[in-house]
Parts: structure tokens; C-alpha cells; sequence
């Protein structure tokens, strides 16, 4: 990791951060212009996210300050690597731990070799309806806040490709998966997706981000660590004048 003074935050940075769980996307670029703004004595600094992570998962985000701005589209359009728990038998409207869950499903079907059989059509280029508790815009309107005022929302399937999937864990209803995938993935609908074709329900109940593109998590600064390390030059900047 570099040390803060070689920074050149202005004229532009790629940061990676490991989002904490329960953060929204916006809330970490916020913290970290706010910091960054405070340490170089501006008001004003550009500072945009690689790709949005859900409040409920966590992980490896890719921030871009001053003019590494311009890089935000070409890293959006990288591979992404995730760990995801699904949980299988049960399905909820946000396919995640949002909402409670809606239904529930036999799973005494399921073992490891219909899991693996199932996961192989998944691979490739295929057509993914975004959940309905998505950013994704309706007619301008975000699609999470129609659904969480009750209002129907209908949205459209897209294409997108999923390079790889690990079976990495499987234990009665509980099932762990390292997906590699392309640009607007949503893995939640994976979940759903999944759950379907085992002919029972599934839903996430765990997403991390582990890779972007070339940058990994486990590189990454903790928000606090990247705050402290902020506070500490500023304190040290105090006492030298």
C-alpha cells in the first residue's frame, strides 16, 4: 500500500477499499471525499465508485478520485470475482436477507451432483431479469423504490456472462459458490435463479466481493485504516507547524 503524501488525489487515483457490511456504495465515496477533502484543504473533489455493491454485501470496491475519474467506465467493464452463501428451500421478494422470507421449497432432492449439473447452465452468456429491489430505472424511477412502496415493477431481461462457478461448499440447505462473472451481474438473481432450476428456492444470504478486474480485496484498505491513516498525517501536519 502507498503512503499517503505520494497521493496525487487531484489530478487522479485508482483506491480500493473493503466495504464494510450495511454501507451503501454512496456512503463510502462520501466518507472518503470527506476525508480526502479535509486532508488537501479543498471544498470541491470528484470522486465516483467502479461498480456498486448492495448494502447487504460486502467487499472490494474501486473508488477513482480527480481526473482517474475518466477510468470509471473501462473498470466497470472488467471481470468480478464473488463469494456467495445461498440458502436453498426458500425464496424472498429481495432475494436476499432484506426481506423475510415468502415461500419455502423442498430441497430433499438437492445433493452435490444435481447442484453441479444444475450450476453448469449457467455458464456463458445468458439472459438475467434484474431483481426488483434493484437501482435499475423504470421510466426513470429507481426499481427499489417502487417495489418498497408496493408498486409492481416489471423489468426486462438482459444479457450477461458468467465465466466460472466453484462449488465451494454444500451442506443440507446451505450452499457456498465462487461465481466469476461480467459486467451487470446481479448475483442475487443468480440465487433466485438457481434455486429455480434445482426446482426448489434459493436466496443469498452472504455476498463478498473478492476481485475486480486486476485489483483484489485482500489489497484493499479497510475504511477505518484509510481514515486513521488521514487523521494521523493531519495530526502529525498540526504539530510540525
Amino acid at each position: 500500500m502507498k503512503e499517503l503524501d505520494s497521493f496525487d488525489f487531484k489530478n487522479g487515483e485508482v483506491l480500493i477499499f473493503d466495504k464494510p457490511l450495511e454501507w451503501t456504495s454512496f456512503n463510502v465515496v462520501g466518507k472518503i471525499r470527506y476525508k480526502v477533502c479535509r486532508y488537501l484543504g479543498i471544498k470541491k473533489l470528484k470522486v465516483g465508485h467502479a461498480g456498486t455493491l448492495d448494502p447487504m454485501a460486502t467487499g472490494l470496491m474501486v473508488l477513482c478520485t480527480g481526473k482517474a475519474t475518466k477510468k470509471i467506465e473501462q473498470l466497470q467493464g472488467t471481470e468480478k470475482e464473488y463469494i456467495a452463501d445461498l440458502k436453498l428451500g426458500a425464496t424472498t421478494p429481495s432475494f436476499d436477507i432484506e426481506t423475510e422470507e415468502d415461500a419455502q421449497f423442498p430441497t430433499e432432492h438437492i445433493d452435490l451432483k444435481s447442484v453441479e449439473e444444475t450450476l453448469l447452465q449457467f455458464i456463458g452468456e445468458i439472459d438475467q431479469i434484474p431483481p426488483i429491489f434493484s437501482a435499475v430505472k423504470v421510466n426513470g424511477r429507481r426499481a427499489y423504490d417502487m417495489a418498497r412502496k408496493g408498486e409492481e415493477v416489471e423489468l426486462r431481461s438482459k444479457k450477461i456472462t458468467i465465466k466460472e462457478i466453484e462449488v465451494l461448499d454444500f451442506k443440507e440447505q446451505h450452499l457456498k459458490l465462487r461465481v466469476v462473472c461480467g459486467k451487470g451481474t446481479y448475483i442475487r438473481s443468480l440465487a433466485r435463479d438457481i434455486g429455480s432450476a434445482l426446482n426448489s428456492g434459493a436466496y443469498l444470504t452472504g455476498l463478498r466481493r473478492t476481485r475486480v478486474g486486476e485489483f483484489s480485496v485482500d489489497k484493499a484498505y479497510t475504511i477505518e485504516s484509510f481514515c486513521d491513516m488521514i487523521d494521523q498525517a493531519m495530526e502529525q501536519k498540526k504539530k510540525e507547524e
